[in-house]
């Protein structure tokens, strides 16, 4: 949020967050009690305000927390080679914006706000015209690019398109001389073992934290 994601940042230099039309998320500069304070009065009048790392193992004052969870960071230093032919994809832009939040807000992959489309490339696979699955990404930092907002629609599922969508995005990331890095919940082992597929390993584990006012 003093990077890449700073024309879209709210706050000073005690605390920022991204913009809630694009994201949840926020941060503080550092521990202080200054920076804890402006980290909270950056919590939405509704919605929620989301932690990742150290910010997020104590509650700020004057918040309530909604969730807890432990993330698994994990980056990948090459991608495996697909076992079978990659799905017909295209790129999505912003007259697939409104389908996209609809199947991101069907499937849960991860926050997804009105605008998250904008923060990234997406891709995805459309079946009759309809929009079926879908990856992207997010969070860019120097060297590093998030793969996110990965979903399927139910209807669909078990055909392999999340990770065939996931190896073309993070390929893509990896071919600009960048790494790919993502993010899922420590706690699901099948979510995980499928990116260690794709050539996903685990570099960390950081605490995340929802709040609200």
């Amino acid at each position: 949020m003093s990077g890449g994601w700073s024309a879209l940042a709210q706050g000073d230099a005690h605390a920022r967050r991204i913009d809630p039309l694009y994201g949840p998320f926020g941060a503080a500069a550092d521990d202080s009690a200054a920076s804890r304070a402006a980290l909270a009065a950056l919590v939405p009048e509704t919605g929620q305000l989301w932690l990742v790392g150290p910010d997020a193992m104590i509650p700020l004052p004057g918040v309530t927390v909604m969730r807890t969870a432990m993330l698994a960071q994990m980056v990948a230093p090459s991608i495996t080679p697909a076992a079978s032919a990659t799905p017909a994809w295209a790129t999505l832009d912003e007259s697939d914006a409104e389908e996209m939040r609809a199947l991101a807000l069907l499937t849960r992959p991860g926050p997804f706000a009105p605008r998250t489309h904008r923060l990234g490339r997406f891709i995805g696979v459309r079946e009759h015209g309809q929009l079926i699955a879908m990856a992207g990404e997010r969070m860019a930092l120097p060297g590093f690019t998030e793969v996110s907002g990965v979903c399927t629609h139910p209807d669909w599922c078990g055909r392999g398109l999340a990770s065939a969508l996931m190896r073309i995005v993070a390929q893509a990331i990896l071919d600009r001389g960048e790494t790919p890095f993502l993010h899922a919940y420590a706690a699901h082992d099948r979510t995980i073992a499928l990116y260690r597929t794709l050539g996903f390993g685990v570099r960390a584990e950081l605490p995340m934290m929802a709040v609200t006012r």
